[in-house]
């Protein structure tokens, strides 16, 4: 196959979110929203699934995209993951939208590219802590299926899967970032290399920018190292404080 399909699923929130109050019920409707909201990372991976199921590794080791988070998916939706548009930049991409039954939709925005070229260094800003993380588990290959997915491509092969890149650069955010709940908004995420299972990734962060809009806003550039080789870099924003 290699035109991007549609594909739906149940959203499901992971254990390991709880860690944000705001993908708990309790969490949520502290901050006005009616129940747990889905983590913005778990959104990404089901919108993962047309390119991946598409394009395999040649997108896995080479390709990415923009996600943006319009509106929260709460845990129990049914979310469909719909081609708004095939090739709209005309470099063999698509843009793929995460719809609910909810009357605003999308809820989420995938401008996917197929080649996101070569490494980009990290700008000058506020360094945070370099991070050592084992791609297992919860950072391994079976991110996706563990959030209802059923294409295990990653998980056959030993390869960690693409949502393990924006999910380590929300564990920077928590750890060192956010006060309190938090909100992830959107990433630039660019793959540049496949990365097995069991290794251990360096994540480097920077704080390029603070500001405030619905809240106190931090913007990230990321680049996360495996075996010597840049596999992932990414531009990633989160609300770090909620007004």
């Amino acid at each position: 196959m290699d035109s991007v399909q549609p594909w739906s699923v149940i959203a499901r929130n992971l254990p390991e979110h709880a860690r944000n109050p705001i993908h708990t019920d309790d969490g949520a409707r502290a901050a006005g929203f009616p129940r747990a909201l889905v983590a913005g990372v778990t959104t990404y991976a089901y919108l993962t699934h047309p390119p991946l199921a598409a394009w395999g590794t040649d997108w896995l080791g080479r390709g990415g995209g923009e996600v943006r988070f319009r509106r929260p998916v709460f845990d129990g939706d049914l979310v469909r993951c719909t081609v708004a548009e095939a090739d709209p930049a005309g470099d063999g991409g698509a843009l793929v939208e995460a719809r609910t039954d909810e009357p605003e939709q999308p809820r989420a925005v995938f401008r996917v590219v197929r080649d996101a070229g070569p490494p980009r260094s990290l700008r000058e800003g506020e360094a945070l802590r370099t991070v050592e993380v084992e791609l297992s588990g919860e950072w391994g290959s079976g991110y996706a299926l563990r959030a209802g997915d059923d294409l295990d491509m990653c998980p056959a092969r030993g390869l960690v899967h693409p949502a393990v890149w924006p999910a380590l650069a929300n564990h920077v955010v928590h750890a060192q970032v956010a006060r309190g709940s938090w909100i992830h908004m959107r990433s630039i995420v660019r793959h540049h290399g496949l990365a097995a299972e069991g290794r251990t990734a360096i994540v480097r962060s920077v704080v390029v920018r603070r500001f405030d809009a619905h809240g106190e806003r931090a913007v990230l550039d990321v680049e996360i190292v495996v075996d010597g080789a840049i596999v992932a870099t990414l531009e990633h924003e989160a609300i770090v404080a909620l007004p």
